[in-house]
């Protein structure tokens, strides 16, 4: 639907932090319109590079408050250009718009409207957190340089923060620092969970087929059996982590689809699995898929099978500049007070294409708990019945405010 559609469809009751927060008066009083914003795109999800209703909304909102913004950037990203009141740095805020590939499961009013497509991540909070702070700083510019908004398509895959780099997001001028968060479903409601280097882990995926020789499976040493092949295969992967990386780093390897054969007394002549990696150490990355190839070529040897094996590096590990965690840190500590809490133990090995920002440049993603049990918030990210407090939009604007504050406020002018 276009995105003037009247919205009171996604107006159902809302309530300000129950969490102890300091939250200025003009970003409570968003409070209602953010909740409007994140219902009405939760509604309607779209995939990664088909987010045109979603970009759509987005741009007539940043119309609407005089903010100058280009669209159609890698499909469908916008940039919004906010400039302050005087010269300065460039702070770049990241927002990621696109859904999952998910039929919803959730009976409320706001579900989605799009048939085995889901908002299940989070991605819609996003963006009306995104939203809540450009409407925001459009009447309040007095800080120092420029804020450019990311709203970036396809962070679910197959990554639109690269082909948008590329674009020149971060030129013209260029971007001195970004943040961007992500709700967190496994940080209570109100936390915030930040911390320098390693935050998420790289995201790397891999295919092989084993060729073997099939026949009854009554005769089997007429054949080369791929099933038992593949199976020994998957067991030796789950040894190099634990035999061949070093303790104190971290890495996964998960083998998480098998096919093969199509009848129980046939020995099947071919078998496929796919999994993925994950680690934290940049060194790794070499590393590992020559030693899972190692390992899928010795077994096969052995068993006298032939292999196909496809590798492919998806996302980077998401890795936060000290400086800049730090700026984030002491935001949310003036922000969030007790029991909320912030908090550097939030380290995950899901993996997010923010990564490529901040390897071009220095910037801190931060989570901001989203979960609340008392009220059945706390399913998953991902999982059909995905949904956080909405509580927490607010906390969000007022945490973007207070670093784009402190940020461009360490210039002096």
């Amino acid at each position: 639907m276009h995105p003037k559609q009247n919205l009171k469809d996604c107006s159902m009751a809302f309530h300000l932090p129950q969490v102890s927060c300091q939250l200025r008066p003009e970003v409570a009083a968003l409070q209602p319109e953010l909740v409007q914003w994140r219902r009405y795109l939760h509604q309607r999800p779209e995939l990664g590079f088909q987010e045109h209703l979603t970009a759509a909304f987005v741009s007539e909102k940043l119309r609407q408050w005089g903010i100058q913004h280009r669209t159609g950037i890698a499909e469908t990203g916008i940039v919004a250009v906010i400039p302050g009141s005087r010269p300065g740095p460039v702070l770049a805020i990241r927002a990621d718009m696109d859904a999952l590939p998910v039929q919803e499961e959730n009976n409320k009013p706001y579900r989605s409207l799009h048939e085995g497509k889901m908002h299940a991540c989070g991605h819609d909070g996003h963006t009306a957190i995104a939203l809540g702070t450009a409407k925001y700083l459009a009447t309040h510019r007095d800080f120092a340089g420029m804020v450019k908004i990311i709203f970036q398509p396809a962070e679910e895959g197959p990554g639109g923060a690269k082909p948008m780099i590329e674009a020149g997001v971060l030129d013209a001028p260029k971007v001195d620092g970004i943040i961007g968060l992500h709700l967190w479903n496994f940080l209570p409601v109100g936390t915030v969970g930040v911390r320098s280097g390693p935050l998420m882990a790289a995201a790397e995926f891999f295919e092989c087929e084993v060729q073997g020789k099939g026949g009854h499976a009554a005769l089997p040493h007429f054949t080369v059996d791929t099933v038992l092949v593949v199976a020994q295969i998957i067991t030796a992967l789950h040894t190099i982590v634990s035999r061949n990386v070093d303790p104190l780093e971290t890495a996964v390897i998960s083998v998480g689809a098998v096919h093969a054969g199509t009848a129980k007394n046939v020995i099947a002549d071919t078998a496929t699995f796919r999994g993925t990696v994950r680690y934290f150490k940049p060194e790794l990355g070499d590393w590992l898929p020559q030693r899972i190839e190692q390992v899928i070529a010795g077994i096969c040897q052995s068993q006298g099978a032939t292999y196909r094996f496809h590798y492919e590096r998806m996302y980077p590990p998401t890795v936060n500049d000290a400086k800049m965690a730090k700026l984030v840190r002491s935001v949310a500590e003036s922000v969030v007070e007790v029991p909320a809490g912030v908090t550097s133990h939030c380290q995950t090995m899901a993996a997010e294409d923010m990564s490529f920002f901040l390897k071009a440049v220095p910037g801190c993603y931060f989570f901001l708990g989203s979960a609340n049990g008392t009220l059945g918030l706390d399913f998953p990210h991902h999982h059909p019945r995905f949904d956080f407090d909405e509580t927490v939009l607010s906390i969000g604007v007022e945490l973007f405010i207070r670093c784009v504050e402190k940020y461009c406020g360490l210039v002096e002018t």
